[in-house]
Formats: C-alpha cells, sequence, structure tokens
C-alpha cells in the first residue's frame, strides 16, 4: 500500500508540473497577441495635421500659441521656443529683430498617433502707425513778410518769384527752405493762397519761396508751366532749363539769407510735382527730400549723385493725372508715369528694396501708405493714396469755381501741405 501511495503522488507531481507548464505557455502566447494587436493599433493610427498659421513673427509681441499653429489631434502639446523669442505659459514672446525656433510636440491620442514639427520664424517689425501731421504745427497767421524778386539765370532768363520770411526767426540761426512749385496754370501767388503754406512757414520756423514757370504769353507772363522733361506747356517745348533756374535761386537765397544747406526741400503740385522729381534726379546736391501730390517722375536714366528722399501723394479719383498712368482729361496730351511707377523708380535707384515696402497702420480709412526705409544714406521714399480724392490740392478750398470745375473738388480730410511737411522738414542731410 505504501509503494501504491508513493507511485500516485508521483503522478500527480507530473500532472501539476505539466498543466503549469501549459498554463505559462497560453499565457506567454496570449501575452504575444495582444502586444502585437497594440503595436498594430498604434502603427495604424492616423498622423495628426499640423499647419502653421503665420510665415513670420512680429517683433516685440506677445502672441498665444493657439494664434500661431493648429492641429487637429488633441493630444497634449508641448512647445519650445529657442533663439531670439521665449514661451511664457501659452504665449510666445519676441524680442524686437532675429530669429525665432519654435517646436510643437503632439502627444498620441485615438485615432491620432504622436508628430512633433518645427519652425524657423523671422521676426519682422510691427508695422508703424501713420501719423500725417507728426512734428508739424498746425498754420497759424502769416505775418511775415512777402517779397517779389527776379533773378537772371545762367540760361539768359530773367525769372520771377516771391518770397515769405516768418517773422521771429532765431536771429543767427540756419533755418529749412521750401521750395513751393505750382502747378500746371498756376502761379505763385495762387499756389501760396492755395497750399497755405506761409501759415505753415510762421508756425514752424522755414523760408518758403514761390517760383513762378515760364507763361504762356510772349513776355513770359500768363499761365505758368515747368520743364519737368517732356511735360510741359511752353516750359517744355521751349526746353526751359527749369533745373537751373532753382539751382541759382538756391544759390542766391543762401547768399542774402540764412539757409541750412542741408534741409533744402522741393514741395510740388502735379507740373511743379514733375518739376519735383527731375530736381531730385538732377539736383541732388542741392535737394535734400521732396514732396509732391499728382505728380510723376518721367525721367530716364535718373541717377542722383545723392539719394534723395521722396513722399508722394496722389489721389485714386485723380484724373488730371491718373494714379495709374496714361492720359489725363487735363489740356495736357502727355501720357503719364503712373505713381507706383514712379516711386518704384526712386526707391530702386535709392538702393531700397523695391519688393518689400512696410505698409502703416492708417487711422483714416481712405488712406494707406507705404514706405521704403532700408534705403541709402537713411533716405526714404513714402507712398500715400487717398481713395476718392481728386486732383485739387488735398485739404485746401479751391480759390476758384473754375479751378473745382478744372481739377475737382478738394480732399477734405487729409492736409496735403501738412502731411508734405511733416516728412520732409524730417529730413536732413
Amino acid at each position: 500500500m505504501v509503494v501504491k501511495s508513493q507511485r500516485n503522488t508521483g503522478l500527480s507531481t507530473a500532472l501539476v508540473m505539466a498543466l503549469t507548464v501549459l498554463t505559462w505557455s497560453v499565457l506567454s502566447a496570449l501575452s504575444r497577441t495582444e502586444s502585437a494587436a497594440l503595436t498594430h493599433s498604434e502603427s495604424t493610427s492616423a498622423r495628426p495635421t499640423a499647419v502653421w498659421k503665420v510665415s513670420t513673427l512680429r517683433a516685440s509681441t506677445s502672441s498665444k500659441t493657439s494664434t500661431l499653429f493648429t492641429t487637429n489631434s488633441k493630444g497634449k502639446q508641448r512647445w519650445l521656443a529657442k533663439g531670439d523669442c521665449s514661451l511664457s505659459g501659452s504665449r510666445i514672446k519676441t524680442k524686437k529683430s532675429g530669429k525665432c525656433d519654435l517646436t510643437v510636440k503632439i502627444s498620441a491620442r485615438s485615432p491620432y498617433s504622436s508628430r512633433t514639427v518645427r519652425k524657423k520664424f523671422t521676426i519682422v517689425p510691427a508695422p508703424e502707425s501713420f501719423d500725417p501731421y507728426a512734428s508739424v504745427s498746425a498754420a497759424v497767421t502769416a505775418v511775415g513778410t512777402t517779397s517779389e524778386g527776379l533773378l537772371s539765370t545762367s540760361d539768359g532768363r530773367t525769372r520771377r518769384y516771391r518770397t515769405y520770411v516768418p517773422a521771429g526767426l532765431p536771429a543767427g540761426t540756419a533755418v529749412p527752405l521750401v521750395i513751393a512749385l505750382h502747378g500746371g496754370l498756376g502761379t505763385s501767388s495762387q499756389f501760396a493762397a492755395n497750399s497755405g503754406l506761409n501759415g505753415f512757414a510762421e508756425s514752424n520756423r522755414f523760408i518758403a519761396v514761390y517760383p513762378d514757370g515760364i507763361g504762356n504769353q510772349p513776355d513770359g507772363t500768363g499761365y505758368q508751366t515747368w520743364n519737368g522733361g517732356y511735360c510741359c506747356g511752353p516750359a517744355a517745348t521751349q526746353a526751359v532749363n527749369d533745373v537751373a533756374f532753382i539751382r541759382d535761386l538756391v544759390a542766391e537765397l543762401r547768399r542774402t539769407m540764412s539757409i541750412d544747406p542741408k534741409r533744402v526741400y522741393a514741395m510740388g503740385h502735379s507740373n511743379g510735382g514733375i518739376l519735383s522729381y527731375k530736381l531730385a534726379c538732377e539736383l541732388s546736391s542741392v535737394i535734400v527730400a521732396i514732396g509732391v501730390q499728382a505728380g510723376s517722375n518721367i525721367i530716364t536714366g535718373c541717377q542722383p549723385a545723392n539719394p534723395v528722399s521722396v513722399f508722394h501723394l496722389h489721389g485714386t479719383a485723380d484724373t488730371n493725372m491718373p494714379i495709374n498712368g496714361g492720359k489725363g482729361t487735363g489740356i495736357s496730351t502727355t501720357n503719364f508715369v503712373s505713381a507706383r511707377g514712379s516711386v518704384d523708380a526712386m526707391a530702386s535707384v535709392n538702393g531700397c528694396n523695391v519688393s518689400s515696402p512696410a505698409s502703416f497702420i492708417t487711422s483714416n480709412p481712405d488712406v494707406t501708405a507705404l514706405s521704403w526705409k532700408s534705403c541709402a544714406s537713411n533716405s526714404e521714399i513714402r507712398f500715400v493714396t487717398v481713395k476718392n480724392a481728386t486732383h485739387a490740392w488735398m485739404g485746401h478750398a479751391a480759390q476758384s469755381a473754375g479751378s473745382s470745375s478744372y481739377v475737382g473738388t478738394p480732399y477734405p480730410n487729409l492736409d496735403a501741405t501738412r502731411a508734405i511737411l511733416s516728412f520732409l522738414l524730417s529730413k536732413s542731410r
């Protein structure tokens, strides 16, 4: 009996061991199957989308990460920032300039797998606000002295001009000079009245000079024009050297008045704006900056010895000198260069990046302003357009009903004189 019991016990032990081995084999197989299933599940999970909402980052700003990047995954996002930027909570803060390297790590969450994306951004300056009258005081009553003069020019002509000197200029201090060039068919006295420049000269302490063009009468009187190249009127057909006239006039004024040679500017309307562009091209040793309304740059091969800053103002409803170029509704048959073509040409010769102007933020919805600032010798090109503005000098009442019928009703919500002065008086050589 004892022997039999021992034999049965041996069999039971063997059976238990066999069952144990079998159980482990089954569990191991199940584990491998489950692992394989999980691996298959992960490998077949969809890849989440990853879309950057911006191509550049604004300088000195703090942006929510949700405004920069989007994905269809609900997985947790982990952000990393390197370079000229930093991560603060859920915001990316940028410095004034440089590069920013952003990385987003998205955790896996059904039905999407994990994903890591990275992008390098250039930090660009934030848009400036356009203040059309920055640093220029409003006009006051002109209580200074107006005088008229004659000048014998180097091309053998006798030319007329009028000068306004404000009262109370600081003694012994050189002041800026603004050369105000009337439009075609205008005169020095007409432009002085229409622009209101004397009142600004009084409040901002500069001397204003108003040259006269060449008249349509044999004695040189009558409606005046300038030779800006292929325009306009008798001045162009007679090939009058208006550049020499302006050069001689500035020399004469500097001889008799205390004028700062580093702050000599030209301001022109229409035909006067065309001549202003010519002065920028051919008299850059004298002219530091020009400001025009409804001008056109018709000079081919313009190569100024010194970069000249340009402010160009143009109305979209100007039919006399259309903003997009071509022939206008005035008496001139000139095929005008477009406003943008004019400023692009100057941006090019000044060494600016023509294709990348900066946009200003404007408070007036009618106004659009572009600026080229990365130019040679700190020069600048600025192009301002005004929706529905006509050819008339902006912000100033028409001098007669006849002028309104010819050039349109003046746009009331931007003062061309003050806006141009704001630009000109900020420039120095």
